[in-house]
């Protein structure tokens, strides 16, 4: 029961926080800037004057940890491209990550964190590929500190989560919602240039005057991926040296009737990029990416990995059937991709987003990794010969569940009402209008803010014995136990891809770091 009890707990929590990374015990739970909204400005002029007025003293402690462990996870998904071979290619053409040059670091960083689908997702879109990736290339090459590179990466989510989620009921979502890059690349390198609000607006506005569009063609079946995130970012840091050079963007690009939102949302909600300014924070809607792939497998590899070490390795003359029950997402998702994946040699763009091949490597090693994305092990025939029994599979309650959460559909669906309903029957047709049925409001802000892009894999042995395990929010994803963790869970994953020890240990004290003790720390993230 919720009262007074559960409320005391929350102010120790935060408390403990504070007092654990040395912050001020009365840090403000939200934002001390006064901010009412102008009703004669338009959204990009209001939220670039928020956005460039921001102090880190503006920001929740506990988002700030968040940033922390955001900044760790994204640099292990850095790493994880760094060592794929398409990685390598993607050096050679344009420069290593770690680079004096920040606009060129600042596309290399952004693209070898996206391309495997181990970036952290948020509502609204997959904001750490700029995000974070921006911040990182120009606090290491300008000599900034650690609390200006976590309150950067602050200001980057909030400005391209709004953004995208005013276009999230569109025709673009997850990583073909490029868009939301446009707007992170912007904030994250204008803010720790310390620019003022006209600068902030006109660069939005020039950002987004030719705003990205991906062909699923090229996205799905050929190494274009790779660019998903590097293209935006290159245009956004080409319009931030317009704005700075004098050239001037239209400040209404976002609502007018030949702008953006016209052109990217079948339900347009311009009015989410201004809602709850310094009181409602995107950053706690983070989903940390602990497996690569997506969207929607993270849940069943967890299962398929309870699986493993509950009968150990599945092989498959011992298998009848793996039948994998989700939600309509992650069966939207994984349709598409399944037209691509044929075997060894698929395209590693539809690769990631299939659903029987990692469940089927999980089951078989106990585990799914990036090198399970390139030869030798994609090449092994017992894989395939177990992810062609593999069946996907609706549960309409998981479709429910989705709905429920704020990440990544359902606040957007409750923001719009009764105007989401063409959307929605666009997406999953009557069934899911009937499922969603009327949305309840939404919570005020976000710090309950939960992902549950759940699963169920069920695994019919020859011998006649059927296991099965559930999982409703991944591990890593936004609800309860993240909150409680995401420092763990994070380092772990760090770990995983061979980050050093040292690294991930001192996140916890980025915030305290001169600017050679940042240089210093991205140098060993990424230069071992």
């Amino acid at each position: 029961m919720a009262g007074p009890t559960g409320d005391v707990l929350r102010t120790d929590l935060v408390r403990a926080l504070c007092e654990q990374w040395g912050l001020p015990p009365g840090r403000p739970a939200a934002s001390s800037v006064p901010w009412t909204s102008d009703p004669h400005a338009t959204p990009l002029a209001q939220l670039s004057r928020w956005a460039a007025g921001l102090h880190p003293d503006d920001i929740p402690c506990r988002v700030l940890k968040l940033a922390a462990s955001q900044v760790l996870s994204q640099v292990a998904s850095i790493r994880a491209g760094l060592e794929h071979p398409l990685g390598r290619m993607l050096i050679s053409a344009f420069g290593h990550p770690v680079q004096s040059d920040p606009r060129a670091a600042a596309g290399v960083l952004a693209a070898l964190g996206s391309w495997l689908n181990l970036d952290d997702t948020a509502y609204a879109g997959h904001l750490s590929n700029s995000t974070v990736a921006v911040p990182l290339a120009y606090a290491y090459a300008r000599r900034l500190d650690g609390l200006s590179l976590l309150t950067a990466v602050v200001v980057a989510n909030e400005c391209a989560a709004r953004i995208t989620a005013a276009a999230t009921l569109g025709p673009l979502r997850g990583q073909s919602a490029v868009h939301t890059h446009l707007a992170g690349a912007v904030a994250g390198r204008l803010y720790l240039e310390r620019a003022p609000a006209p600068l902030w607006e006109n660069a939005f506005g020039l950002a987004f005057a030719m705003p990205n569009w991906p062909l699923m063609r090229a996205f799905l079946a050929s190494d274009a991926r790779l660019f998903n995130t590097f293209t935006p970012v290159r245009t956004a840091m080409d319009a931030c040296d317009a704005a700075e050079a004098g050239l001037r963007g239209a400040s209404d690009i976002m609502e007018h009737q030949d702008g953006f939102l016209a052109r990217f949302a079948t339900v347009p909600l311009p009015e989410v990029i201004t809602e709850g300014l310094g009181q409602r924070w995107h950053t706690e809607t983070l989903s940390f990416k602990m497996h690569p792939g997506g969207p929607g497998i993270d849940a069943a590899v967890d299962c398929a990995m309870e699986i493993h070490r509950a009968i150990g390795p599945v092989h498959p003359d011992d298998v009848e059937e793996i039948v994998v029950e989700a939600s309509l997402y992650t069966l939207f998702a994984g349709r598409r991709a399944a037209r691509y994946v044929t075997g060894p040699g698929s395209p590693l763009g539809a690769l990631v987003l299939d659903v029987p091949y990692p469940v089927a490597t999980t089951l078989l090693t106990g585990e799914f990794a990036v090198e399970d994305f390139s030869s030798p092990r994609v090449d092994e025939r017992r894989r395939w010969q177990l992810a062609d029994r593999v069946r996907l599979e609706h549960d309409a309650e998981m479709t429910r569940e989705l709905f429920r959460s704020e990440a990544p559909f359902g606040e957007a669906v409750r923001e719009a009402g009764p105007l989401a309903t063409p959307w929605l029957r666009d997406f999953g047709g009557d069934e899911l209008v009937e499922l969603v049925g009327e949305a309840e409001p939404g919570e005020r802000d976000f710090s309950r803010s939960t992902k549950a892009t759940g699963a169920r894999v069920t695994v019919r042995l020859t011998d006649g014995r059927t296991v099965s395990r559930e999982r409703l929010i991944p591990v890593g994803a936004a609800g309860p136990d993240t909150r409680a963790r995401h420092s763990q869970l994070v380092r772990e994953k760090f770990l995983s891809v061979g980050g050093p020890s040292e690294v991930a240990d001192s996140v916890g004290r980025l915030h305290r770091m001169r600017a050679r003790g940042v240089q210093r720390w991205v140098e060993a993230a990424l230069m071992d």
